[in-house]
């Protein structure tokens, strides 16, 4: 029986791995994979499942205890067109266990996450290599180089202000969700979801698809918010929500007024697609 709990979100697909079918499932909010698929493919054996079972053992003495808590048996269809419960992991966990694999076929994808780990300790130490990077990715997708320093800035700016909400009490991931709608639903009158909607969005990133004035109008809600809480010491997150919806009431009523002067509106519903 098919889990009713995640059956409205859940998108069965099929992904291409080195030429081979690899089942996966959209399930809470990423993309999750049949361990066996991949295994089948990186060691081409016949016995995935028999050779998933031995694995699965092995990471467990080995001292990776929390491998039952990242493993999720989900229901993916298989060759008979019928559906099955199977292991799936996300690409976080998957990664791990594609690590633990003795065979030569996996060497290109281990020095691959190697090179990818070594970078990303290189950032930690330099953030300024962490920027050229995301500035080189943009550049390569097709994005101008104005749009990319808007984009950059807003980057910033960002950071500056989850790095305050850390400091004076957000926690959850949930705070940083609902501080952040409030800024975007004083400022668009829209909370991030409902935006991504009206753009199509599903996946993508929101500020990736803004033009200059969404991205404009967000920077200076943000902006506004990191100051209120630093000029009134904000503190706990019933301040913190209640400075959200300030800072994005001055983003707002800026937008308002250049919306009434420009008789239009300033939020677009479509995607930021840079002209080739």
């Amino acid at each position: 029986m098919k889990n009713k709990q995640n059956s409205s979100t859940e998108m069965v697909k099929v992904v291409l791995f080195k030429g081979k079918e690899i089942r996966k499932i959209f399930f809470r909010d990423e993309w999750w994979f049949s361990i066996v698929d991949v295994i089948e493919v990186l060691t081409r054996t016949k016995r995935a499942r028999k050779y998933w079972s031995d694995l699965k053992k092995k990471l467990t003495n080995e001292g990776y205890l929390e491998l039952s808590e990242k493993i999720g048996q989900l229901e993916l269809m298989a060759i008979d067109g019928k559906y099955y419960m199977t292991d799936c992991a996300d690409t976080e966990t998957l990664f791990r266990i594609i690590q633990s694999i003795p065979s030569p076929n996996v060497e290109p994808l281990k020095r691959w996450l190697a090179k990818t780990g070594y970078e990303r300790i290189q950032e930690i130490e330099n953030p300024e290599l962490a920027t050229k990077r995301t500035r080189v990715l943009y550049k390569l997708k097709g994005y101008p180089e104005s749009w990319i320093e808007k984009r950059m800035r807003g980057i910033a700016i960002r950071e500056e202000l989850t790095g305050e909400w850390d400091k004076r009490g957000a926690q959850e991931k949930k705070d940083y969700e609902i501080l952040t709608a409030e800024i975007s639903k004083a400022s668009f009158g829209v909370t991030p979801n409902e935006y991504k909607k009206l753009k199509g969005l599903k996946r993508e990133n929101l500020r990736d698809h803004m033009d200059d004035f969404e991205l404009i109008f967000t920077m200076l809600g943000e902006r506004s918010t990191t100051e209120i809480h630093r000029t009134e010491d904000s503190q706990g997150i019933p301040k913190l929500k209640a400075d959200a919806k300030a800072g994005g009431d001055i983003a707002g009523g800026a937008r308002k007024q250049l919306e009434k002067r420009l008789k239009r509106s300033i939020i677009s519903k479509s995607k930021y697609l840079p002209s080739k």
